[in-house]
């Protein structure tokens, strides 16, 4: 890995998810949302997988990069209109990081990998996008599931806590029994 390049990414990542209007309080201090989000999975990733590779690093910091440019209240309401808001997310996030990607450098193959994980690409055969996925859900477990609970009902709440463990390896779902023990 050329640590350069790699740290040089993962600053033009922060720098664009440091943009987000959205803020959240973390150890009483107000950061942008995506950027604590992005910081977070790559803290699991790291745990998850000591000897995690660079693209796994990058697509982990870039999984939701910028995704405050394309709200959910601009789609449909119901399943349908979120599973579409979802994807084209997936897709502006995987494009937008083969912008930052194709600035330093990062040749076609590493670039398309990491695109793969950010669109969460085979992962039900490809164990770096379970890791991936875990990462993200425990990101969700740990910073927001908290604050859904005070939005829904309980059973719409059961029902995303069995769906999120539903898409989890039996690392991360021992993971998500550990912080919801605390």
């Amino acid at each position: 890995m050329d640590e350069g390049r790699f740290g040089r990414a993962i600053a033009a990542i922060d720098a664009a998810n440091a943009d987000d209007p959205h803020r959240i309080t973390v150890a009483g201090e107000e950061r942008p949302k995506e950027l604590v989000h992005a910081e977070l999975a790559t803290a699991w990733v790291r745990r998850l997988r000591p000897d995690a590779g660079e693209g796994l690093l990058l697509a982990a910091r870039a999984h939701h990069l910028r995704r405050w440019a394309i709200p959910r209240s601009s789609y449909p309401e119901g399943r349908s209109g979120y599973l579409r808001w979802r994807r084209d997310l997936q897709r502006a996030h995987a494009d937008d990081v083969a912008g930052i990607l194709t600035a330093e450098g990062y040749d076609d193959t590493t670039i398309a990998r990491d695109q793969d994980i950010v669109r969460k690409r085979n992962q039900a055969r490809d164990p770096e996008v379970q890791i991936f996925e875990d990462a993200l859900c425990l990101v969700f477990v740990e910073d927001q599931l908290a604050e859904f609970s005070t939005r829904v009902d309980e059973a719409k709440l059961a029902d995303i806590v069995e769906k999120t463990l539903e898409k989890m390896s039996p690392e991360g779902r021992r993971l998500v029994k550990e912080l919801l023990s605390r």
